[in-house]
Protein backbone atom coordinates (compact mmCIF):
# COMPACT_ATOMS: atom_id res chain seq x y z
CA UNK A 1 0.00 0.00 0.00
CA UNK A 2 1.29 3.88 -0.83
CA UNK A 3 0.28 6.82 0.62
CA UNK A 4 -0.16 9.54 -1.25
CA UNK A 5 0.02 12.97 0.08
CA UNK A 6 -1.60 15.22 -2.78
CA UNK A 7 -3.29 18.21 -3.59
CA UNK A 8 -4.46 18.60 -7.20
CA UNK A 9 -2.15 20.42 -8.91
CA UNK A 10 0.23 19.22 -11.90
CA UNK A 11 2.96 17.76 -9.80
CA UNK A 12 0.08 15.97 -7.72
CA UNK A 13 -1.74 14.69 -10.97
CA UNK A 14 1.52 12.78 -11.96
CA UNK A 15 1.45 10.56 -8.94
CA UNK A 16 -1.94 9.32 -9.47
CA UNK A 17 -1.29 9.02 -13.10
CA UNK A 18 1.40 6.99 -12.38
CA UNK A 19 -0.68 4.74 -9.49
CA UNK A 20 -2.85 4.26 -11.59
CA UNK A 21 -1.32 3.43 -14.64
CA UNK A 22 0.60 0.86 -12.32
CA UNK A 23 -2.61 -0.58 -11.09
CA UNK A 24 -1.14 -0.25 -7.31
CA UNK A 25 -3.00 -0.07 -4.44
CA UNK A 26 -2.84 3.58 -2.45
CA UNK A 27 -5.07 5.63 -0.39
CA UNK A 28 -4.89 9.62 -0.76
CA UNK A 29 -4.05 11.55 2.00
CA UNK A 30 -5.31 15.24 1.07
CA UNK A 31 -2.79 18.27 1.94
CA UNK A 32 -4.36 21.39 1.80
CA UNK A 33 -1.94 23.54 0.58
CA UNK A 34 -4.74 26.43 0.39
CA UNK A 35 -4.64 26.15 4.21
CA UNK A 36 -0.98 25.28 5.14
CA UNK A 37 -1.80 22.06 5.94
CA UNK A 38 1.50 21.36 4.11
CA UNK A 39 3.48 22.72 7.29
CA UNK A 40 2.17 20.24 9.75
CA UNK A 41 5.32 18.53 11.37
CA UNK A 42 3.72 14.80 10.55
CA UNK A 43 3.74 16.02 6.99
CA UNK A 44 7.08 17.62 7.23
CA UNK A 45 8.59 14.58 8.69
CA UNK A 46 7.96 12.84 5.22
CA UNK A 47 8.24 15.85 3.13
CA UNK A 48 11.05 18.17 4.62
CA UNK A 49 10.51 20.45 1.53
CA UNK A 50 6.70 21.53 2.80
CA UNK A 51 6.00 20.42 -0.99
CA UNK A 52 3.32 17.60 -2.46
CA UNK A 53 3.26 15.08 -3.88
CA UNK A 54 5.13 13.27 -1.16
CA UNK A 55 4.84 9.70 -0.81
CA UNK A 56 5.14 6.71 1.80
CA UNK A 57 5.80 3.16 0.19
CA UNK A 58 4.94 0.44 2.59
CA UNK A 59 5.85 -1.74 0.64
CA UNK A 60 9.32 -0.96 0.06
CA UNK A 61 11.91 -3.48 -0.28
CA UNK A 62 13.74 -3.19 3.04
CA UNK A 63 10.82 -1.29 4.67
CA UNK A 64 8.68 1.64 4.30
CA UNK A 65 9.91 4.72 2.25
CA UNK A 66 9.43 8.11 2.50
CA UNK A 67 10.03 10.27 -0.86
CA UNK A 68 9.50 13.65 -1.46
CA UNK A 69 9.55 15.19 -5.51
CA UNK A 70 7.92 14.31 -8.01
CA UNK A 71 10.68 13.30 -10.43
CA UNK A 72 12.18 11.19 -8.35
CA UNK A 73 9.04 9.35 -7.08
CA UNK A 74 8.56 8.57 -11.30
CA UNK A 75 11.39 7.24 -11.43
CA UNK A 76 11.48 5.15 -8.07
CA UNK A 77 8.02 3.79 -8.49
CA UNK A 78 8.31 2.73 -12.08
CA UNK A 79 12.19 1.31 -11.96
CA UNK A 80 10.49 -0.77 -8.83
CA UNK A 81 7.61 -2.05 -10.99
CA UNK A 82 9.65 -2.52 -14.34
CA UNK A 83 7.05 -0.58 -16.14
CA UNK A 84 7.26 2.71 -18.34
CA UNK A 85 10.98 3.52 -17.33
CA UNK A 86 13.59 1.26 -19.78
CA UNK A 87 15.73 -0.84 -17.71
CA UNK A 88 18.88 0.42 -19.66
CA UNK A 89 20.39 1.71 -22.74
CA UNK A 90 19.28 4.80 -25.02
CA UNK A 91 15.35 4.40 -24.23
CA UNK A 92 15.90 4.91 -20.36
CA UNK A 93 18.27 7.80 -20.96
CA UNK A 94 15.99 9.50 -23.45
CA UNK A 95 13.06 8.79 -20.89
CA UNK A 96 15.50 10.87 -18.21
CA UNK A 97 16.01 13.68 -20.22
CA UNK A 98 12.85 14.66 -20.99
CA UNK A 99 11.59 13.76 -16.88
CA UNK A 100 14.19 16.41 -16.11
CA UNK A 101 13.35 18.56 -18.98
CA UNK A 102 9.89 18.84 -17.77
CA UNK A 103 11.53 19.16 -14.01
CA UNK A 104 13.64 21.92 -14.55
CA UNK A 105 12.23 24.46 -17.33
CA UNK A 106 8.56 23.04 -18.06
CA UNK A 107 7.38 23.21 -14.46
CA UNK A 108 9.44 25.70 -13.30
CA UNK A 109 8.86 27.96 -16.11
CA UNK A 110 5.18 27.44 -16.04
CA UNK A 111 4.46 27.78 -12.62
CA UNK A 112 5.69 31.14 -12.92
CA UNK A 113 3.54 31.91 -15.60
CA UNK A 114 0.77 31.13 -13.44
CA UNK A 115 1.87 32.60 -10.61
CA UNK A 116 2.26 36.49 -12.39
CA UNK A 117 -0.47 35.98 -14.86
CA UNK A 118 -2.95 34.50 -12.54
CA UNK A 119 -2.30 35.13 -8.76
CA UNK A 120 0.28 37.49 -8.46
CA UNK A 121 -1.36 40.67 -6.20
CA UNK A 122 0.25 43.22 -8.37
CA UNK A 123 0.78 42.75 -11.86
CA UNK A 124 4.49 42.98 -12.86
CA UNK A 125 4.50 43.29 -17.16
CA UNK A 126 7.98 42.56 -17.03
CA UNK A 127 7.88 39.10 -15.44
CA UNK A 128 4.57 38.07 -17.24
CA UNK A 129 6.11 38.66 -20.54
CA UNK A 130 9.43 36.61 -19.48
CA UNK A 131 7.61 33.56 -18.12
CA UNK A 132 5.09 33.33 -20.99
CA UNK A 133 7.73 33.82 -23.80
CA UNK A 134 10.00 30.80 -22.23
CA UNK A 135 6.87 28.87 -21.54
CA UNK A 136 5.94 29.17 -25.27
CA UNK A 137 9.84 28.65 -25.91
CA UNK A 138 9.25 25.32 -24.24
CA UNK A 139 6.33 24.14 -25.98
CA UNK A 140 7.99 24.84 -29.33
CA UNK A 141 10.76 22.29 -28.08
CA UNK A 142 8.17 19.92 -26.94
CA UNK A 143 6.21 20.31 -30.03
CA UNK A 144 8.98 19.65 -32.44
CA UNK A 145 9.87 16.05 -30.33
CA UNK A 146 6.53 15.32 -31.07
CA UNK A 147 6.60 15.91 -34.75
CA UNK A 148 6.24 12.18 -35.93
CA UNK A 149 5.96 10.67 -32.65
CA UNK A 150 2.98 9.80 -30.00
CA UNK A 151 5.45 10.11 -26.84
CA UNK A 152 8.00 12.28 -26.34
CA UNK A 153 10.96 9.43 -25.49
CA UNK A 154 9.37 6.74 -27.95
CA UNK A 155 7.13 4.61 -25.66
CA UNK A 156 4.39 6.45 -23.34
CA UNK A 157 6.66 6.78 -20.05
CA UNK A 158 7.07 8.98 -16.74
CA UNK A 159 8.12 11.56 -18.88
CA UNK A 160 4.99 11.57 -20.71
CA UNK A 161 2.85 11.82 -17.00
CA UNK A 162 5.18 14.73 -15.83
CA UNK A 163 4.77 16.73 -19.07
CA UNK A 164 1.22 16.44 -19.70
CA UNK A 165 -0.49 17.64 -16.28
CA UNK A 166 1.71 21.36 -17.02
CA UNK A 167 0.44 21.13 -20.59
CA UNK A 168 -2.78 20.61 -20.01
CA UNK A 169 -3.40 24.09 -18.88
CA UNK A 170 -2.04 25.79 -21.41
CA UNK A 171 -5.23 28.06 -21.49
CA UNK A 172 -4.10 29.49 -17.83
CA UNK A 173 -0.26 29.85 -19.42
CA UNK A 174 -1.47 31.60 -22.22
CA UNK A 175 -0.63 29.62 -24.81
CA UNK A 176 -1.69 29.62 -28.29
CA UNK A 177 -2.07 26.25 -29.58
CA UNK A 178 -2.54 26.93 -32.71
CA UNK A 179 1.09 27.28 -33.01
CA UNK A 180 1.53 23.77 -31.36
CA UNK A 181 -0.57 21.34 -33.38
CA UNK A 182 1.67 18.30 -32.05
CA UNK A 183 0.90 18.92 -28.58
CA UNK A 184 -2.80 19.26 -29.50
CA UNK A 185 -3.00 15.73 -30.82
CA UNK A 186 -0.92 14.37 -27.74
CA UNK A 187 -3.08 15.95 -25.14
CA UNK A 188 -5.94 14.15 -26.43
CA UNK A 189 -3.73 10.66 -27.25
CA UNK A 190 -3.13 10.72 -23.27
CA UNK A 191 -6.31 12.21 -22.37
CA UNK A 192 -8.34 8.93 -23.81
CA UNK A 193 -5.96 6.62 -20.99
CA UNK A 194 -8.53 5.34 -18.76
CA UNK A 195 -5.83 5.78 -16.14
CA UNK A 196 -5.23 9.59 -16.81
CA UNK A 197 -9.24 9.68 -16.68
CA UNK A 198 -9.35 8.01 -13.35
CA UNK A 199 -6.31 10.11 -11.79
CA UNK A 200 -8.21 13.24 -12.74
CA UNK A 201 -11.50 11.79 -11.31
CA UNK A 202 -9.62 11.98 -8.00
CA UNK A 203 -8.66 15.80 -8.33
CA UNK A 204 -12.98 16.48 -8.36
CA UNK A 205 -13.18 14.47 -4.76
CA UNK A 206 -11.15 16.85 -3.49
CA UNK A 207 -12.31 19.11 -0.88
CA UNK A 208 -10.71 22.48 -0.75
CA UNK A 209 -13.12 23.78 2.19
CA UNK A 210 -11.54 20.96 4.41
CA UNK A 211 -8.18 21.13 6.14
CA UNK A 212 -5.91 19.09 8.51
CA UNK A 213 -4.79 19.44 11.89
CA UNK A 214 -1.49 18.00 13.50
CA UNK A 215 -3.59 15.40 15.74
CA UNK A 216 -5.96 14.55 12.56
CA UNK A 217 -3.31 13.80 10.52
CA UNK A 218 -1.44 11.57 13.23
CA UNK A 219 -4.93 9.43 13.42
CA UNK A 220 -4.91 9.21 9.50
CA UNK A 221 -1.09 7.95 9.72
CA UNK A 222 -1.70 5.66 12.79
CA UNK A 223 -4.21 4.12 11.00
CA UNK A 224 -2.55 2.57 8.71
CA UNK A 225 0.11 1.12 11.15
Amino acid sequence: MIDLFYAPTPNGHKLTILLEELGLPYRIIPINIRKNDQFLPSFLAIAPNNRIPAITDHDFPGGPLNLMESGAILTVEAELHGKFLPASGHARALVLQWLNWQMGGLGPMAGQNHHFNQFAPEKIPYAMKRYTDETARLYGVLNKQLDGSDYVAGDYSIADMAIYPWVLLHERQLMDMSQFPHIVAYLTRIGERPAVQRAYAKAAEFDYERSLTEEKLQGILKSRA
